[in-house]
């Protein structure tokens, strides 16, 4: 009603905020992932330098990609820090797919977010 001891109901369907699944997300880890064919460090190097140089031209904005590979190369707290800044909702705990706060998705590959298991020397 409006009184002191009246109680907001929530919408049907709608998720309880503060819940377990919103603090789940909001720990972010470092991916484990093994490559298909073993990759040298140059090889990855490559890889993450063409990522980074063309993804910006798929949409979203340049801003939020600049953030998301500074939070990808990042340890996870600082990460943290950095996505909130920017409005970025991270969905998954590795980072791979995102959410501004115009609710563009950004997506990153695995070999972006880390090293594979079986790097070669």
């Amino acid at each position: 009603m409006g009184c002191f001891q009246s109680k907001e109901e929530a919408a049907p369907g709608a998720r309880p905020r503060g819940g377990k699944q919103e603090q789940e997300v909001a720990q972010i880890r470092k991916a484990v992932w093994k490559a298909d064919q073993p990759l040298t460090a140059a090889e990855l190097k490559r890889r993450r330098d063409e990522f980074w140089d063309t993804q910006p031209y798929y949409g979203g904005s340049k801003e939020i990609w600049d953030v998301l590979k500074a939070a990808v190369a990042s340890e996870p707290a600082l990460a943290k820090v950095l996505l909130e800044a920017a409005e970025v909702k991270v969905v998954r705990h590795d980072m791979s797919v995102s959410y501004d706060s115009r609710g563009f998705r950004y997506e990153l590959p695995q070999f972006v977010l880390a090293d594979p298991t079986n790097l070669l020397p």
